[in-house]
């Protein structure tokens, strides 16, 4: 493994952890809830198909723009990463459905139990973040070794 010296970055690495952090600390203490994407996102779509108002989803959806405007803001400080992708659209759509059965099967995503679970000691997390860590771990030491 190498490190690309001239492209790390762990100012603006440990500003990102913080913020995120903070905004996590803040939707706990706003809402009596952890701030887990998958529950978020979740939840309005449960609320527009079973056709209940939304007003009680309302600090969710505005957390949903936030995290959709969040790189429209970032480009008027700094360019986005390039992205590039190494696997076609249906690699990509079984990726998603994989993580999306993750989540369910987990009961919530990395954000939920690696960001809040972790932070308030939740052993449910902690065994969640191990589990979907190796399964990562596993998973790039077979791609690199086997593709």
């Amino acid at each position: 493994m190498t490190i690309a010296w001239n492209t790390f970055t762990p100012w603006s690495s440990l500003a990102g952890g913080l913020l995120i952090g903070l905004a996590s600390a803040l939707f706990l203490l706003g809402n009596g809830r952890v701030a887990g994407i998958a529950g978020i996102v979740a939840s309005p779509l449960r609320a527009l198909m079973a056709g209940r108002a939304m007003a009680p989803e309302r600090t969710r959806l505005l957390f949903i723009a936030g995290l959709l405007v969040a790189p429209w803001v970032w480009r008027l400080a700094a360019p986005l990463p390039t992205v590039t992708l190494d696997v076609g659209p249906f690699g990509l759509i079984a990726a998603g459905l994989l993580v999306g059965l993750g989540v369910r099967m987990g009961n919530g995503c990395t954000s939920g139990h690696g960001v809040c679970g972790l932070s308030r000691f939740s052993l449910r997390s902690l065994a969640n973040v191990l589990a979907f860590m190796g399964a990562g771990f596993v998973t790039v030491a077979l791609m690199r070794h086997l593709a």
